[in-house]
């Protein structure tokens, strides 16, 4: 069993994704040809948003969404440790400082809660993650932020396609961020991202940022960085997007399916989406007593699983002593429990069973033991 499907994906789109790759292959414009603006209206109009800049992957995105606000050294950006690392290895490299705020247990996004206490007045940026397909409480977010006259990055690398309020993830706050990394809801064949603004002038920011600072060629107005998205990996999102939104629907339906067949499952809690929101479960994830001899055991029986994440970012080596030791307590629990389950579009119902039967029986078996 795969734990994402890709191939099955790509044999439904074989013929549309072959002849975007080969109009490329003729054309020959590699680097910023017609697919690359092509890309950015469609997802402009399946988004909401006014502008759409593609770039060359969900961390570039991260990056130049800080440049285009102005993120300096000595700034802070309030995130949350319960990420991948992109998040707040962008913060660092553009030398400013990642604050931490501990997460929801019943989301694993950041506790929009907690995050006034920790605004500065070196604060530049709030940067929430809309985590394993669900948009975080942006609203909230959004509020604290507009009482500080403070930008809001959303992180939505796992969030593409999923709603919030009626509105969707990367049109929620003054810029989105996305990731069309192959495992992603909407993925390319290699690296890719985009950015997503109402804002004109934050748009052609970020335009003049991901070609060199450029204005026009030759014509440098501002540091900037190699951050196009090639043309070949628009051609493959282009090919997949008349897919999209009947994925979108089978995620959200498979996700809905192993919530009713894991519900009273013995030590295994799940994630559901809050009422007011969706999520395109880019991981199924659940939350486990004693995961290491669940992940064993269901290995044993050819049920693969990942962790997305054992370790919070601010126990990791690299980003040690940015943070009060003990801080993040929810974070460091869940990073000890947390495990996610195959999941994908083309997950069939016959294997998405063999899942869960797998795991009552690995759940039974500890039971026993």
């Amino acid at each position: 069993m795969q734990f994402i499907d890709l191939k099955a994906q790509y044999s439904a789109l074989k013929p549309e994704i072959d002849r975007r790759i080969q109009a490329v292959l003729d054309h020959g414009q590699f680097i910023m040809g017609p697919e690359v603006r092509e890309l950015e209206e469609r997802l402009e109009a399946l988004v909401g948003s006014r502008h759409c800049v593609t770039v060359a992957s969900g961390t570039e995105a991260l990056l130049i969404a800080m440049m285009a606000l102005g993120v300096k050294p000595g700034d802070e950006v309030i995130t949350t440790p319960f990420t991948f690392v992109a998040t707040a290895e962008m913060i660092v490299l553009l030398g400013a400082k990642p604050v931490f705020v501990d997460i929801d247990p019943a989301t694993c996004n950041i506790d929009a809660s907690r995050i006034e206490a920790h605004v500065t007045p070196r604060t530049r940026a709030i940067m929430p993650v809309s985590l394993y397909g669900q948009p975080a409480d942006m609203d909230e977010i959004n509020r604290v932020a507009d009482r500080h006259g403070l930008p809001v990055i959303e992180d939505a690398a796992q969030s593409f396609g999923a709603e919030y309020k009626g509105r969707k993830s990367c049109n929620l706050s003054t810029i989105g961020c996305t990731s069309f990394f192959p495992s992603k809801p909407l993925g390319c064949y290699g690296d890719g991202g985009a950015l997503f603004t109402t804002d004109d002038a934050l748009a052609k920011k970020m335009r003049e940022i991901r070609v060199h600072g450029q204005e026009r060629r030759y014509y440098h107005t501002s540091i900037g960085v190699g951050g196009r998205m090639d043309t070949l990996q628009c051609a493959v999102v282009l090919g997949k997007l008349g897919r999209f939104e009947w994925e979108v629907g089978e995620r959200r339906r498979k996700g809905q399916r192993y919530l009713e067949l894991l519900e009273g499952v013995a030590g295994v809690a799940t994630l559901p989406p809050k009422a007011d929101r969706t999520s395109v479960w880019a991981q199924f994830t659940v939350v486990c007593d004693d995961r290491a001899d669940l992940q064993k055991r269901l290995g044993e029986q050819g049920i693969p699983t990942a962790i997305h994440y054992p370790v919070p970012l601010h126990l990791q080596p690299a980003y040690q002593g940015l943070s009060a030791p003990g801080a993040c307590p929810v974070s460091v629990a869940m990073g000890g429990k947390v495990m996610s389950l195959p999941m994908s579009a083309d997950l069939s119902e016959a294997d998405q069973d063999r899942v869960v039967a797998a795991v009552r029986r690995a759940v039974q078996q500890r039971i026993d033991a």
